[in-house]
């Protein structure tokens, strides 16, 4: 399997948006503005095979993104850098490709001065899997926030990089 990542910019974003959409109930849906956008934002975009069988989408405490997650961080941190979505193909679990995007983004992350990874994971809807992924690669929880008038809980997690 092929586990070359590189960087996705707005010509892969047609590409990635199919496997976002796939996965909305763990992220959320996005139509191609809103996530050519977010690829605006980012310091960090990076997928397999163009976002087809995986990505890892982050921006850091200067973006302007309008989001309530990110809002959380920016009140409890100055400075960090905020996985916004991250999404393997089912087809692709379990050969290591997220633990891989997580790699490059903990060695990316330091070379522009910054030491803090925030991401949250949904509680309600529940998605064990991430919970006990993001725990084995570091991460503690670091609060919980109720969104959406109730229809989504999220955990918040933070990993501090040396």
């Amino acid at each position: 399997m092929e586990r070359t990542n590189r960087d996705l910019g707005s010509l892969d974003a047609g590409i990635t948006l199919q496997l976002n959409n796939a996965h909305a109930k763990e992220t959320s849906e996005l139509d191609l503005a809103h996530l050519n956008t977010i690829l605006s934002m980012a310091c960090y975009a990076r997928g397999v095979d163009q976002g087809k069988t995986a990505f890892l989408i982050a921006l850091d405490h200067t973006a302007p993104y309008q989001n309530p997650n990110f809002a959380w961080f920016k009140r409890a941190y100055q400075s960090f850098v905020y996985i916004d979505r991250v999404i393997v193909a089912e087809s692709a679990r379990g050969h290591g490709i997220a633990r891989l995007l997580y790699e490059d983004l903990f060695a990316a992350a330091p070379r522009a001065g910054i030491h803090r990874i925030v991401c949250e994971v949904n509680l309600e809807p529940p998605n064990p899997a991430s919970d006990a992924f993001h725990l084995a690669m570091g991460f503690e929880k670091v609060g919980q926030a109720v969104l959406y008038n109730g229809a989504k809980t999220v955990n918040y997690f933070a990993k501090n990089l040396g």
